[in-house]
């Protein structure tokens, strides 16, 4: 597997095999990678010819009180990964290779999509992400991209901006990957204490119990939604942050569950915000 450092090397890489008629994807992450990023490599080993991931803790979408210096990191485990999965190339660069000093230029959706569920709490997240994936776009120029379930919001924003700028890449979304006990694969779940890993599995609960009233039938979102909240709320070391059923694509609440919905939510454990999902009929 190579390991490119700068932007040139990658594109010096992915301009090679495009000549010899390999199709390329590309798997966007910010590291310290678990099976749910295996997942998306896997899918990516599938599909393309050649497979390139990006490990790259992005500054511009962590907020000033959030968890950027704090965030996991371990290059050597995620390398070990990625190439165990067929990874043809990580590209590992510094915020200076990625951000040029003084840099003033982002881009932003300026509709409501990136102001609902995590927007409200996070307004510069979206931009941050829309910026970098932008720039990981323009750098790799891959004909797939792979992103979980998990980030549905992220995943619907990004098909978004693909779509509004016209970049010819085919956007892919992967499936949830969760613990054997059901909680959602995250990189923040190792913030937890034994205790607070215990308490978190209400996400998973909530949405295992939204699923099966959406089999049953059910439809009104209201009565969806109370009871999942009913259910995070008995676990007193959980905080909602939101718990809500929008549009897939828009991000817009609904009042009637129905094919295309995706049902999130953000929940704290103790100091750790963790998110988890599902969409009714299935990723798309």
């Amino acid at each position: 597997m190579i390991v490119a450092k700068t932007i040139r090397e990658v594109r010096e890489h992915v301009a090679q095999w495009k000549r010899e008629g390999y199709t390329v994807g590309l798997v966007p992450t910010m590291g310290y990678l678990h099976e749910g990023h295996a997942s998306l490599v896997d899918r990516a080993r599938k599909t393309c010819g050649k497979v390139v991931a990006s490990d790259f803790v992005n500054p511009t979408q962590f907020g000033p009180n959030e968890d950027l210096e704090a965030y996991p990191r371990d290059f050597s485990r995620d390398c070990a990964l990625l190439e165990e999965h067929g990874c043809d190339l990580v590209f590992y660069p510094s915020v200076e290779e990625m951000y040029a000093p003084n840099a003033a230029t982002y881009v932003e959706i300026l509709s409501e999509m990136p102001k609902q569920l995590c927007g409200k709490t996070r307004p510069i997240h979206f931009r941050g992400v829309c910026t970098v994936v932008s720039k990981l776009f323009n750098i790799v120029q891959p004909d797939y991209a792979f992103f979980g379930q998990k980030d549905a919001q992220q995943l619907a924003i990004i098909r978004r901006i693909a779509r509004d700028l016209s970049y010819g890449i085919e956007i892919i979304g992967c499936p949830i990957v969760r613990e054997a006990d059901g909680l959602a694969k995250s990189s923040r779940n190792t913030y937890l204490s034994p205790a607070e890993r215990q308490a978190a599995l209400v996400l998973s609960k909530a949405v295992f119990l939204g699923q099966e009233m959406v089999e049953k039938g059910i439809r009104d979102a209201k009565e969806l939604l109370a009871a999942m909240t009913a259910v995070i709320t008995a676990e007193p070391q959980a905080r909602i942050d939101y718990v809500s059923a929008v549009d897939g694509e828009t991000m817009q609440p609904v009042e009637e569950v129905r094919d295309g919905v995706l049902v999130a939510m953000a929940v704290y454990i103790g100091k750790t915000r963790l998110i988890d999902n599902f969409i009714v009929g299935g990723v798309r």
